[in-house]
C-alpha cells in the first residue's frame, strides 16, 4: 500500500473530552475465560425459546496504530450450546484477504467451558489444531474446531486481524442466524479519516456513546496534533435472522454497521476526496492485470471457433453459439470474484475456472468474432448482496461477465457458468442488483439495473377421464419458458429421470407418471415442452362420490408462506405467471355434486392476483387457474396482507370437484 500520511510518526495521547451515553444495565461481556455459573446452567435463550445455540455476547474493538496506516480489530466471541443441533456453532472458519498481505490474524485463543461438578472446565484449543489454507491467491481462510463441545457447553475465541491499510475498515454485523445476546462495537478514528456509517438498523441500540480525545504526533521534533473520535454502538437480545422463502441475502437484511471511506486528509496537508465515481472504479477494473489486463488474451485453439461464428449472419446466433461453445467447454470451479485466479489462459488449458475466468474468455471470443457491442461487466450474486448505487467501490462485485447492448430490445446478460443457463436470459441470481459495465476503447463506465420485466410463464395442461371407483388417466402437458425452463432442465440433468418424475408428482403418491418426453432443451429461443402420461387414485372417492383436486403438476401445489410473521423483504426474482388448464371427462352415470365457484381476487395494489374459472360443459369438467405475480419484490412491511392473500389463495386453489352417481 502506498503511505499517504508522511508526517505520521509516533503518537502520543494528551487528554479526553466529550462524552454522550446510553444507559444499559443487562448482560454484557466478560473477559477471556471469565464466566458466571447462570450462563454454564442456562437451557435455552430467554428471547428466542426454540434456538439451538445463543451468541452471549459479540464484541470488536477497532483501532489504528501509531502511524496511523494499520487497522486492528480485536474480536471476542462467546456462544452458547443448548443442544446438539447447536454444535455446528463450534466449527469456525474466518475469512480474510491475505493478498499482498493485506490482513492477517494473531493472537488466536479459543476454549470450551463445561460446568463439571458444579464448577466451570476449560478445555482450550491446541493450536496444532488451527488451520490456514488458501481458497485463491487473494483471500484465506482461519478454520479450526472446538475441542470437548457437547450440550450445556460455552464455547469461545478471540483473535486480531490486523490490516495493512488505513482504508480497510472492517464491516459489523449485529445479527446472526443464532440470536444474540449481546453485541458491541467500538471504533477509535482519527480526525483526519471521514468515514460513512452506512447503517442497516431497525432494533434500537441500547448503548451509544461518543468520546473524543486530543492527541498528537511527533515528526522531526515538531507535534501534529489531531482529535481521535471514540465511538460505541451496542444491541441486545438481536433475534436471529433465518433463511425465508424468497428472501434476498442475508447480507441485505442483517442488522449491520458498514464503513465507506469518503475523504481523508494528512496532518498539515489538504483534504483529499475518496468519494469515487463509477467511471473511476471502471478505469481501475481496465487497469487491473487480472480483469482488463486479460481482454485480449489470446488462447489455445481460439481460431477454429472465431472462424466459424464469423459464418454465422445471425447477430443472436452467432452469440448463442459462441455461448455455448464456452459453456460446454468450461467447467466453473465454485469461485466467484470479479477478478480471475490464474487468468483466462490457464483457465482455458485446464478447461476449469473461477465465474470471471470464463466470462472473460467469452468476451474475448465474442469481440473477436464481430459482436461490438459486447462488454466486460462485474456484478454481484444474490448470495453476495445488492449492490449499493452510492458505494463506489469493487467490494461490492463477486462475478465477472459480459453485457451485451445490441439496442434498446436486446440487451443480454451472459454468464457461462451455469451449464444450463441461456444466452438470452439474465441469470437470476443476478437480478434486483446492479452492474458495472466498462468500454476502455470508449472510456465509458457506467452502472445498471439488472431487472426481469416481463413476467416468465408456466402452462399447464391436462386432459383426463375421471373413471367410476375413483381413478384418473390422462396426459399432461408442461410448457415451461425462460428461468421455468433453465430449473427444469438443471433438475432434470441433475437428479435422472427417475427423481424428476418423483418431482413432478410435487409428493403425491397416487400418481403415477409415464413415458415421459422434454422437448427443446437445446433450443434457447423456445420454451421447454414436457409431456408425459399419469394416472391418479382418488383418495377419500368410494361407489357413490368422487373428489378430485384438480391443482396438479405445477409450483402452486404448495404455499410457501405458512409462517404469519416475516423479517425478511420478499424477492421473487422476476414476475410470474402460472395457468394450470384442466378438461376432465366425468364417467357415465355420474354427475357433477359440488363445483368450486369461478372467483377473482388481487391485492389492494394488483400486486398479485388470482382467478379460478370451472364449468361444467357436455360431460366434462373444464377448470382453469391463473396465477399472476405482478411485482419482482415486496415490502415486509405489507407482509400481513400478502400473507392472507396466499392463505386464501390456497385454500381456493386446493378446493375439491366432487362427482355424485346417480
Amino acid at each position: 500500500m502506498n503511505k499517504f500520511l508522511p508526517l505520521l510518526a509516533a503518537a502520543m495521547l494528551c487528554l479526553s473530552a466529550n462524552a454522550q451515553k446510553a444507559t444499559y444495565s443487562g448482560p454484557a461481556t466478560q473477559p477471556f475465560g471469565t464466566i458466571d455459573n447462570a450462563d454454564l446452567d442456562m437451557k435455552a435463550c430467554d428471547f428466542e425459546k426454540d434456538a439451538n445455540a445463543e451468541v452471549l455476547f459479540d464484541k470488536a474493538n477497532v483501532y489504528f496504530g501509531t502511524d496511523l496506516l494499520t487497522i486492528t480489530t480485536e474480536m471476542h466471541r462467546r456462544i452458547k450450546i443448548f443442544n446438539d443441533n447447536g454444535k455446528k456453532e463450534a466449527d469456525i472458519h474466518i475469512k480474510f484477504f491475505s493478498g499482498d498481505r493485506l490482513e492477517y490474524i494473531t493472537g488466536l485463543q479459543a476454549q470450551t467451558i463445561n460446568i463439571v461438578n458444579g464448577k466451570p472446565e476449560i478445555t482450550k484449543l491446541d493450536k496444532k489444531l488451527i488451520y490456514t489454507k488458501n481458497i485463491d491467491k487473494y483471500w484465506s481462510e482461519v478454520t479450526f474446531s472446538f475441542p470437548n463441545v457437547k450440550p450445556g457447553s460455552v464455547i469461545e475465541y478471540k483473535y486480531n486481524l490486523g490490516a495493512n491499510s488505513p482504508t480497510d475498515f472492517p464491516d459489523w454485523f449485529f445479527q446472526d442466524k443464532i440470536p444474540v445476546r449481546y453485541s458491541e462495537l467500538k471504533t477509535s478514528i482519527p480526525e483526519i479519516f471521514y468515514f460513512r456509517a452506512n447503517t442497516n438498523i431497525w432494533q434500537p441500540l441500547v448503548k451509544q456513546e461518543r468520546t473524543t480525545d486530543s492527541r498528537s504526533l511527533m515528526e522531526g521534533g515538531q507535534a501534529y496534533p489531531y482529535t481521535l473520535t471514540n465511538e460505541l454502538h451496542a444491541m441486545a437480545n438481536v433475534p436471529s435472522l433465518p433463511d425465508e422463502p424468497y428472501m434476498s441475502s442475508f447480507k441485505d437484511n442483517v442488522q449491520s454497521i458498514t464503513f465507506q471511506l469518503v475523504s481523508f486528509q494528512p496532518l498539515g496537508g489538504f483534504v483529499t476526496n475518496l468519494s469515487d465515481t463509477w467511471g473511476k472504479v471502471g478505469g481501475r477494473l481496465i487497469d487491473n492485470e487480472d480483469f482488463g489486463g486479460q481482454l485480449k488474451r489470446k488462447i489455445t485453439g481460439e481460431e477454429t471457433i472465431i472462424s466459424k461464428a464469423k459464418q454465422i449472419t445471425s447477430i443472436d446466433q452467432r452469440i448463442a453459439y459462441v455461448f455455448n461453445e464456452v459453456k460446454n467447454a468450461m467447467k466453473w470451479n465454485g469461485h466467484d470474484d470479479w477478478h480471475t485466479e490464474d487468468g483466462t489462459y490457464r483457465a482455458w488449458e485446464r478447461k476449469t475456472g473461477n465465474s470471471t475466468e470464463i466470462n472473460l474468455i467469452l468476451y474475448h471470443l465474442l469481440k473477436q468474432s464481430g459482436i461490438d457491442a459486447a462488454l466486460p461487466m462485474v456484478v454481484s450474486t444474490r448470495d453476495h448482496g445488492r449492490v449499493k448505487p452510492f458505494y463506489t467501490s469493487t467490494a461490492q462485485f463477486n462475478r465477472g461477465v459480459v453485457y451485451v447492448p445490441i439496442d434498446s430490445a436486446r440487451q443480454y446478460i451472459l454468464d457461462a457458468t451455469g451449464k444450463y443457463n441461456l444466452y438470452n436470459v439474465t441469470p437470476a441470481e443476478l437480478l434486483n442488483s446492479s452492474g458495472l459495465w466498462v468500454d476502455k476503447a470508449k472510456d465509458k463506465y457506467d452502472i445498471v439495473l439488472l431487472r426481469k420485466d416481463e413476467p416468465v410463464r408456466e402452462s399447464v395442461f391436462v386432459s383426463a377421464e375421471i373413471k367410476a371407483g375413483g381413478k384418473v388417466e390422462g396426459n399432461v402437458q408442461i410448457s415451461s419458458a425462460s428461468y421455468g425452463k433453465i430449473d427444469a432442465i438443471d433438475r432434470y440433468k441433475t437428479d435422472g429421470e427417475k427423481k424428476y418424475t418423483d418431482y413432478l408428482r410435487r409428493d403425491d403418491n397416487n400418481i403415477k407418471i409415464t413415458g415421459l418426453k422434454l422437448e427443446n432443451m437445446e433450443v434457447d429461443t423456445l420454451p421447454l415442452m414436457q409431456k408425459f402420461d399419469f394416472t391418479l387414485d382418488l383418495p377419500g372417492s368410494d361407489d357413490n362420490y368422487i373428489y378430485l383436486n384438480p391443482n396438479m403438476f405445477s409450483a402452486l401445489k404448495k404455499n410457501e408462506f405458512l409462517n404469519e410473521n416475516r423479517m425478511t423483504n420478499l424477492d421473487f426474482g422476476y414476475g410470474r405467471s402460472y395457468s394450470i388448464n384442466g378438461v376432465y371427462k366425468i364417467p357415465a352415470g355420474y354427475k357433477a355434486d359440488a363445483l368450486p365457484k369461478s372467483v377473482t381476487m388481487s391485492m389492494p395494489d394488483k400486486s398479485f392476483t388470482f382467478r379460478r374459472v370451472v364449468a361444467e360443459q357436455n360431460g366434462t369438467v373444464v377448470v382453469r387457474y391463473n396465477v399472476s405475480y405482478n411485482v419482482p419484490e415486496y415490502s415486509k412491511d405489507n407482509y400481513p396482507d400478502f400473507f392472507a392473500f396466499f392463505k386464501k389463495m390456497h385454500e381456493l386453489l386446493n378446493e375439491q370437484i366432487v362427482l355424485k352417481k346417480g
